[in-house]
């Protein structure tokens, strides 16, 4: 008699962990909403402001190693609950903010730690104990939380923003992201994996299954001294500066460019609702295709709708060009993860992961500030939103040129460290 199928309860880790990921990227992603009102509370000028958020968005990369070692050493539970008291109390500080310096310190910093530790990067090594023969899919399922908070937190942020003022939404959504990540920390996830429920993991007939081991890399700092980890950080910085060039400046350029707040909002979060769909996708063919190559064509097809995306001058071509960006949004950080894991194994994955993710921030540090200051200085946006294309394109073929499997790697590695 055939058994029933069993519910894996991977898939409830990767759900929860997808909804911790949507509301921690989300409040990270919708400053644009908030740049303009806290413009005109605060009285700053644009690069004040933006050298603010360029600093926060360097934090933000700097935590995430932190967050990632912290993981591997003390597990996911701790981590998380310290920063959802760390978001929640910055939220509430920034509320109640008068002083430049009292934003700087709530909003600028605190935050900054916060969010670094609950985003996906003190969850992907969760993901990754949970799952092995679909960890591509798993891992870009986590991803698609962020595209959600990218999709859903712009236009309603924007929409309570209208409604309350952005200093009562802070305080809402301060309660929304306590309420939630706490129990789900407490009761929900777990890291270790009882061996008798790995029966139940859906198979997967990966390609890259033959190609990796689960643990190749005994000591993390080996991966420092190959090829891959800095293309694949590369690849990040430039994802890191288009991504959140877009967070912070999306919907000031696009209302600078004639377009409504709510359209330019609806524009920026259709990107994020059409990558929750695509994701999933991205995912499946991950398990069944070269990772590499997947990566490649993200970067490449999402380089070009920078071009295009500063130029739309109409509420059609927005929407349409949304839809397209959207399918190739998500993928890029779950595939990341998905080759260090493939290529180093998942022991290190939190670290490596976390280090890597630094270039990431610095990128979006860079186009933070780049964003206020091209604009005040040559009044144009074309500056920042050029050079994210620019960037993408390169990390479009650095990803391709990324080796097929570790065997391959270290054995690049140690041909070019062998004397002649």
């Amino acid at each position: 008699m055939k058994q029933p199928v069993k519910w894996y309860t991977g898939w409830l880790i990767v759900i929860v962990s997808a909804l911790i990921t949507c509301l921690s990227v989300g409040l990270r992603f919708a400053t644009g909403p908030f740049f303009k009102p806290m413009l005109a509370d605060f009285h700053f000028t644009r690069e004040e402001l933006s050298l603010v958020i360029s600093l926060s968005l360097l934090l933000y990369g700097f935590g995430m190693p932190l967050a990632g070692t912290l993981v591997d050493r003390f597990g996911t539970r701790p981590v998380l609950l310290m920063g959802a008291a760390m978001v929640t109390a910055s939220m509430i500080w920034t509320a109640y903010s008068e002083t430049s310096i009292q934003f700087l310190l709530s909003f600028g910093i605190l935050a900054a730690f916060g969010l670094a530790f609950t985003s996906q990067v003190a969850l992907t090594p969760i993901v990754s104990r949970w799952f092995t023969r679909r960890r591509g899919l798993a891992l870009t399922i986590l991803i698609s939380g962020a595209m959600a908070g990218i999709g859903i937190m712009t236009p309603l942020s924007t929409w309570l923003i209208q409604m309350m003022g952005w200093r009562n939404c802070l305080l809402l959504l301060a309660a929304v992201f306590f309420a939630f990540i706490v129990p789900a920390a407490m009761f929900v996830l777990r890291d270790d994996v009882p061996a008798a429920w790995r029966v139940y993991e859906p198979p997967a007939k990966s390609i890259s299954d033959k190609k990796t081991a689960p643990d190749t890399t005994e000591r993390w700092t080996r991966a420092l001294g190959t090829a891959s980890f800095w293309q694949l950080s590369f690849g990040l910085f430039a994802c890191g500066f288009s991504m959140n060039l877009l967070g912070s400046h999306g919907v000031p350029m696009l209302t600078d460019h004639g377009f409504g707040e709510m359209e330019a909002s609806t524009g920026i979060g259709l990107i994020g609702l059409v990558a929750i769909g695509s994701s999933a996708l991205i995912g499946i063919v991950s398990d069944h295709m070269p990772r590499k190559n997947l990566l490649a064509i993200i970067y490449f097809v999402r380089g070009i709708g920078f071009f295009a995306l500063v130029s739309v001058s109409s509420t059609a071509g927005l929407y349409w060009l949304a839809v397209v960006g959207g399918l190739v949004w998500a993928g890029s950080t779950s595939m990341s993860s998905a080759i260090l894991g493939d290529l180093y194994g998942i022991r290190w994955v939190g670290t490596l992961y976390g280090l890597a993710y630094i270039f990431h921030q610095i990128g979006a540090a860079m186009a933070a500030y780049l964003g206020g200051w091209g604009y005040e200085t040559f009044h144009t946006h074309g500056v920042a939103f050029g050079a994210a294309g620019v960037l993408l394109l390169l990390a479009s073929l650095v990803s391709y040129a990324l080796p097929d499997s570790n065997r391959a790697m270290f054995s690049a590695s140690a041909v070019r460290k062998t004397p002649r």
